[in-house]
């Protein structure tokens, strides 16, 4: 499923593009930190803690902004992935063009996607298998150049899951049959799992926000695929796993919703924040 390191070492590494900025760019510090973070989503008193939704997740949706801002919410998703270091051996990771316009959606080119941690595999196999059998899927390495909603959770799962392989995808000017197509040839079994990254609402007051989101976690709970761009910059994304999602029978949970007044900024203008999993039928909720 995974290249070998030999063949990593002959090929490009995607370098992390947000280490300082979004999260810290020295190893230690960074685990500490995404340690700390996923010990308080499990440990938060009640009242406090974020909903457990399942042990055994197929998929998650998890934001993807700065630690500061929504690292408790993500925390509160990854959290689910500790009994899963084992059994997950991929990830499939889809998240929204922040700064390159294109059609279709965007695989990297490159041999592995590096944080201060240290260097995750790409399946190129699983790559070329999406090239080879869907128009809207495409190389493009500008569109991971500067990216970030892919890069952020990779620590998470660096220390949750350990050893696994990725398979990063940028979804750009797609529709949903167009993600869900993906998702479907790579939807793999237990060792597979899928993280859609999205943030919710941007820059309404507080309390509007807390409509919104709370309106678009409904719709994700539903399985209803009419979330709009104005719900989630990564609504593209969410939908297209929705439809997969409703079609295998799997159930959706919200983990966590808050927004950037609740973690680390004022409430004039905030960014909300979702933690949802999605477990098949056979998953035994907690």
């Amino acid at each position: 499923m995974c290249a070998s390191p030999v063949t990593i070492a002959s090929r490009r590494i995607r370098e992390a593009a947000v280490a300082g900025t979004f999260y810290p760019a020295r190893r230690n510090e960074l685990q500490s930190m995404v340690r700390g973070l996923l010990d308080d989503a499990l440990g938060g008193s009640v009242g406090e803690r974020p909903r457990r939704g399942t042990d055994a997740p197929k998929a998650l949706i998890a934001p993807h902004a700065g630690y500061l801002y929504s690292g408790p919410i993500a925390a509160s998703a990854f959290a689910h992935l500790e009994p899963l270091r084992d059994r997950v051996r991929r990830v499939v990771l889809l998240g929204p063009s922040h700064f390159v316009p294109f059609r279709g959606i965007a695989i990297s080119g490159a041999a592995a996607f590096a944080t201060p941690i240290g260097a995750i595999e790409i399946d190129r196999e699983a790559e070329a298998r999406l090239e080879s059998s869907l128009s809207c899927v495409q190389s493009m390495p500008a569109a991971h150049g500067r990216e970030h909603c892919l890069e952020v959770e990779l620590p998470f799962l660096q220390q949750t899951l350990g050893e696994f392989c990725i398979v990063p995808l940028v979804v750009g000017e797609a529709s949903s049959a167009d993600v869900a197509g993906a998702l479907d040839l790579l939807w793999g079994g237990e060792d597979t799992l899928i993280v859609v990254s999205s943030d919710l609402s941007h820059y309404l007051d507080y309390r509007a926000a807390q409509r919104l989101d709370a309106a678009t976690s409904r719709s994700i709970e539903g399985l209803d695929g009419e979330i709009g761009p104005d719900q989630a910059c990564g609504a593209t994304a969410i939908r297209g796993l929705l439809a997969v999602a409703a079609r295998r029978g799997l159930t959706a949970s919200t983990i966590d919703l808050r927004n950037s007044g609740d973690t680390a900024g004022p409430r004039d203008a905030v960014v909300g924040y979702g933690a949802w999993a999605l477990t098949p039928p056979s998953a035994d909720l907690a």
